[in-house]
C-alpha cells in the first residue's frame, strides 16, 4: 500500500497537528508550519542544556548553540534578502553561520568547501554574495582564486565562540515570507557549470517535517507493537544521536544530518574524515542511534578488523544514500547489526531532499527500491512526449510538491529546463512506480556517476580535461566497481599528455575524487551517435579493449 493509506500516516498527520497535511496554492501542504526556517528553528531552544554537538573535545549545548549564533547575527552586517556563503569543512562553525545568516534573513549560499580556488570563484561570480564566512584555510583559498570581496574568517580569534558571553545580541529579526530564497545548494548538470539550486523557506520546511513525519509515524507503529500511547513511547526514548559524515553543504548533511536533529532534540557528533575503525570507537562511545552512509562505508565497517568486537547495539537506524543498495550488503548488515532498522530513500537537492522513503519492514519487503513515494509529494512517470505512462512502465520521474526549488539563480534558461510553469519538475531519471507506490530506479538520464556517494559530473571533469594543451577529444563515464558503486573512467585522444597530467589538472581545478581512477588514451577518432555526440554507450563495450583491462 502507499503512504495514502497507511493508518500511521492519519495518526501522525492528524488534525491541529503541525503535519496535518491540506491543499494550498494548488499543493499539498503542512496547513500548520510556520512561515519561515527561522522561527522553526527557535523551537529548539526549548532543549536547553542538552547536549547538541560533539566535535572531538568539544561539546556544545543547545543553550550554548543558540547563545553563539545570537551573538554572530549582529556581526554579520547584512540586510534582508543578501546572499552569504559559507565555505568550511564541517564544524560547529558551519553551523552556527548557516543559523545565523537564516536569522538575519539572508540567503545561505553554500560552497562546496573541497573546491579548489577556481571552483569558488565561479560559484562567487554565479551568486555575488555580500558576504563570504569561511574558515583559514578556504579564506585563504579564496583570496587565491581572486575574490576580494567581504570575508569573515569566522575561526579567527576575532569572532565569538560557543563560550562567549555579555557581548552584544540582536533583539529584531525580519519576518521572511514562505516563498522567499532561504538557502543555494549548488548541482550541475549538462553543461558542467555549477548552477545553485534556490530552496524557499516553505520548501526547506516541507522537506525538513517530511523526514519528521515519516519517524513520528514509526514511532505509532511501535507504540502500537507495545500497545502503549506513543507520547509515553518518546519519554521513555534516550537521546537520538546522529554520526555526521555527508558534507554540510549536500542537502543530505544539511537537512537529515543537521536540521532535522537540530528540531527533534537529537545529538550531532561530527566526524571530520572517513575512517572504520573511528566510526565504530564514535557510535559505542556517543552512543549513535542513526547512521547513514554510503554503501562503501557500510562495507568497510563491516569487513574492518575490529567490528566482531565493536558494541554498535546503540543503533537503531541504518539509512543507506548515494547509490543502490546492493542485495548482500542488506543481508550483510541485517545479520550483523540485528538492533538496527535499515533504511533508504530518493531525492535531489531540487527537491530539499527526499521524495521516496522506506525504513524497516517497508525496506526488506522491496530492498531494490528507492522508497515509497511520499505524502506531500504528486509524481508521475513521462514518455518522451511528455504524457503519462501507465503504472510498471518506466520512463522520466516528474515530480511537484511544496519541497521543489524556486528554479536556479539567475539561470531561467535552464531552470524553464527542467522545471514547468505549474511546477512539475524533470528529475532527469528513469524509473517506475508499482501498484504499492513503490519507486524504482532503473536509469539515469543525467550524464552523472555516483562514486562512493559522491556525484561527478561527466560534463564538469571533461571540460576542464579539453581545455589541456593537446587534447582533442574525451569522453568520461561510470563503470560498475565492487566498493565504491562506481567508478569513473576517461577515454581520450590527445598528443604530449599521459594519465598522471591529467588526473593531476582536474584534481587541481576540481577535486581530487573527481579525477579518473583510470585514462584509456586512444588514436581514432571517439565514435559519434547520429546527432554528433560521442557514443559513450559504443566506448563502455569497448573499454576492456580500449583499455588492454
Amino acid at each position: 500500500m502507499g503512504f495514502a493509506s497507511d493508518p500511521y500516516l492519519a495518526k501522525a498527520a492528524a488534525p491541529g497537528t503541525v503535519f496535518e497535511i491540506g491543499e494550498r496554492d494548488g499543493l499539498r501542504q503542512f496547513v500548520n508550519a510556520p512561515g519561515d526556517l527561522s522561527t522553526m528553528i527557535e523551537s529548539a531552544r526549548r532543549h536547553g542544556e542538552r547536549t547538541f554537538l560533539v566535535e572531538g573535545e568539544r561539546r556544545i549545548s543547545y543553550d550554548q548553540l543558540f547563545r553563539w549564533r545570537d551573538q554572530l547575527v549582529p556581526l554579520l552586517g547584512i540586510a534582508k534578502g543578501d546572499r552569504v556563503a559559507i565555505c568550511m569543512k564541517n564544524r560547529a562553525e558551519w553551523m552556527i553561520a548557516f543559523l545565523a545568516v537564516v536569522r538575519a534573513g539572508g540567503v545561505a549560499v553554500l560552497f562546496n568547501s573541497r573546491g579548489a580556488p577556481d571552483e569558488l570563484a565561479a560559484m562567487i561570480a554565479e551568486t555575488e554574495p555580500a558576504l563570504v564566512i569561511a574558515d583559514t584555510d578556504r579564506a585563504a583559498r579564496l583570496r587565491e582564486g581572486g575574490y576580494a570581496g567581504r570575508l569573515m574568517d569566522i575561526t579567527g580569534p576575532d569572532v565569538p565562540d560557543a563560550d562567549a558571553a555579555g557581548l552584544p545580541a540582536a533583539t529584531e529579526f525580519p519576518l521572511m515570507a514562505p516563498g522567499d530564497p532561504c538557502a543555494i545548494l549548488f548541482t550541475s548538470g549538462t553543461t558542467g557549470r555549477p548552477k545553485g539550486a534556490v530552496l524557499t523557506h516553505r520548501s526547506l520546511i516541507t522537506g525538513l517535517l517530511s523526514v519528521q513525519m515519516s519517524g513520528l509515524m514509526i514511532l505509532h507503529k511501535i507504540a502500537d507493537d507495545y500497545g502503549m500511547p506513543v507520547n509515553q513511547l518518546m519519554q521513555q526514548l534516550p537521546q537520538q544521536a546522529v554520526l555526521l559524515m555527508f558534507p554540510l553543504f549536500h542537502i543530505s548533511g544539511l537537512g537529515s544530518a543537521f536540521l532535522s536533529p537540530l528540531l527533534s532534540g537529537s545529538k550531532v557528533v561530527i566526524m571530520q574524515r572517513w575512517d572504520p575503525a573511528e566510526a565504530m570507537r564514535l557510535i559505542e562511545a556517543e552512543k549513535i542511534t542513526m547512521f547513514s552512509g554510503t554503501p562503501t562505508m557500510m562495507w568497510d565497517m563491516l569487513r574492518a578488523p575490529g567490528f566482531a568486537a565493536a558494541d554498535l547495539s546503540s543503533l537503531t537506524n541504518i539509512g543507506i544514500g548515494g547509490q543502490a543498495s546492493p542485495v548482500s550488503l542488506v543481508q550483510a548488515v541485517t545479520a550483523n547489526i540485528p538492533s538496527a532498522a535499515m533504511g533508504t530513500g530518493y531525492g535531489m537537492t531540487e527537491c530539499s531532499g527526499s521524495v521516496a522513503q522506506s525504513v524497516g519492514g517497508d525496506f526488506v519487503r522491496k530492498p531494490a527500491s528507492a522508497g515509497r513515494v511520499l505524502p506531500l509529494v504528486e509524481m508521475a512517470i513521462r514518455g518522451p512526449d511528455g504524457a503519462d505512462l501507465p503504472q510498471g512502465q518506466a520512463g522520466e520521474i516528474t515530480l511537484r510538491g511544496a519541497s521543489v526549488m524556486a528554479g536556479y539563480w539567475n539561470r531561467p534558461k535552464e531552470t524553464a529546463e527542467v522545471l514547468s510553469e505549474d511546477g512539475w519538475l524533470s528529475t532527469g531519471d528513469v524509473g517506475y512506480i508499482d501498484d504499492e507506490g513503490y519507486v524504482f530506479i532503473v536509469d539515469r538520464k543525467k550524464d552523472m556517476v555516483i562514486s562512493a556517494g559522491e556525484n561527478i559530473y561527466c560534463a564538469e571533469v571533461e571540460r576542464v580535461i579539453t581545455e589541456m594543451p593537446g587534447m582533442h577529444e574525451c569522453a568520461t563515464f561510470g563503470l560498475p566497481d565492487d566498493r565504491l558503486g562506481e567508478r569513473l573512467v576517461a577515454v581520450v585522444r590527445a598528443d604530449g599528455l599521459d594519465a598522471p597530467a591529467i588526473c593531476a589538472e582536474v584534481a587541481d581545478k576540481l577535486a581530487s575524487y573527481k579525477a579518473p581512477t583510470q585514462i584509456a588514451f586512444v588514436d581514432a577518432p571517439l565514435p559519434r551517435t547520429d546527432t554528433g555526440k560521442i557514443d559513450k554507450r559504443a566506448l563502455k563495450a569497448r573499454w576492456n579493449e580500449l583499455s588492454g583491462d
